[in-house]
């Protein structure tokens, strides 16, 4: 008589962090509080008078069929580590609205809940008050003008700015009364420390995030801005 013997093996896979695994910071603003959750990279997570807002969700990120359902979306472009229709999909409920630009739009087939804006456009959706700003390349073509967005959102008297990919252009260093910043900085797809350093100075943001920063040492801003008093930099895990 044989005797089967049967081997199993067993494969460990490592599984992308859940919520309470990332980094949280908290602002009070005359509305309520904000929770900032800083996921990686380019991507955001707001919490707000019981909503869940998420910029740029990505599952390179994070494996977002654990993550919060999102009452409202932010896509700052079409590129693949900012626009990710399966994240999107995990977190998106019947309510949800998501706010992308044309370029993205345009890859779609079918899509409920979209909201197309472009450069200049201003809408309040779930009571938060948005302005889409232009984001793009001055001196390279990685981010033509017009195709990108960054955005403001007012959470009371709180201001804050996702610039998205962009360089240190006009239309973000003329932006007044913002009171935290995210600032991408990894050339040659974005700025330079002294790009952002430029453009922080012209801002004056309270609080200041560089952000999608991938191999540029954040250390660098913080050397730059060390004579600003007015501004707070705070480096998080968003490489």
């Amino acid at each position: 008589m044989k005797t089967l013997i049967l081997t199993v093996t067993i494969f460990l896979i490592p599984l992308l962090p859940m919520q309470n695994e990332f980094a949280t910071d908290n602002f009070k603003t005359s509305g309520g509080n904000l929770a900032i959750t800083f996921i990686g990279h380019g991507t955001l997570m707001m919490e707000y008078n019981g909503m869940v807002i998420h910029i740029d969700p990505v599952m390179g990120e994070a494996d977002y069929a654990r993550m919060p359902k999102a009452d409202l979306v932010l896509v700052t472009h079409q590129h693949g580590d900012h626009f990710d229709l399966t994240a999107i999909n995990h977190i998106k409920t019947k309510d949800c609205q998501v706010v992308m630009t044309q370029a993205c739009f345009q890859q779609l087939e079918d899509f409920t809940g979209a909201v197309i804006m472009k450069n200049g456009d201003k809408q309040t959706l779930k009571g938060i008050p948005i302005q889409a700003v232009p984001a793009y390349n001055m001196n390279s073509a990685y981010h033509p003008k017009g195709q990108g967005n960054g955005y403001v959102l007012n959470f009371g008297d709180l201001s804050v700015l996702v610039a998205g990919d962009t360089e240190n252009v006009p239309e973000i260093k003329a932006l007044k009364g913002i009171d935290i910043a995210f600032l991408p900085m990894n050339r040659p797809y974005t700025m330079t420390p002294e790009m952002a350093a430029d453009a922080a100075r012209a801002i004056q943001p309270k609080y200041l995030y560089p952000y999608h920063y991938s191999n540029t040492d954040p250390e660098e801003l913080v050397k730059l801005l060390k004579n600003e008093k007015n501004i707070e930099v705070r480096i998080r895990d968003l490489q």
